[in-house]
């Protein structure tokens, strides 16, 4: 069977992106990290076969994608997205994207939708 997760070949790629993320992807950090929501873990920078998460809870298969302006700016980086979405959902993984002003201009109203969707997994998870 076929390693999907953090691959030894992606590596560097998670520890550069770790080491350069950007201010949106810090300011959702503070919240995610340490077991705050709920006591779930959320790991930054996890891999999915080739493809690299912002946060992920491997509990309840939920990924948090914060997503700036080179994920609108070409026809290219939109079917990208769209292609990794879909594998991404094949195997089970739910995901919940934010762009970057959504960031910026209502944290917390982000803050309270990961909550939201967080909430809605533990209580598909119990049963």
């Amino acid at each position: 069977m076929t390693k999907l997760y953090n691959k030894e070949s992606e590596k560097e790629k998670r520890r550069f992106l770790r080491n350069n993320q950007t201010a949106t992807e810090k300011l959702v950090w503070l919240y995610l990290r340490k077991k705050q929501v709920l006591g779930v873990r959320f790991l930054r920078q996890y891999s999915i076969n080739s493809y690299i998460l912002d946060f992920f809870c491997p509990l309840l298969k939920l990924a948090v994608e914060i997503d700036g302006d080179s994920h609108f700016e070409s026809d290219e980086a939109i079917e990208y997205d769209k292609q990794r979405e879909n594998y991404l959902k094949s195997i089970g993984i739910n995901i919940i994207r934010f762009t970057n002003q959504e960031v910026i201009e209502n944290l917390e109203k982000v803050i309270n939708k990961i909550d939201e969707k967080v909430k809605e997994f533990r209580k598909i998870d119990a049963n």
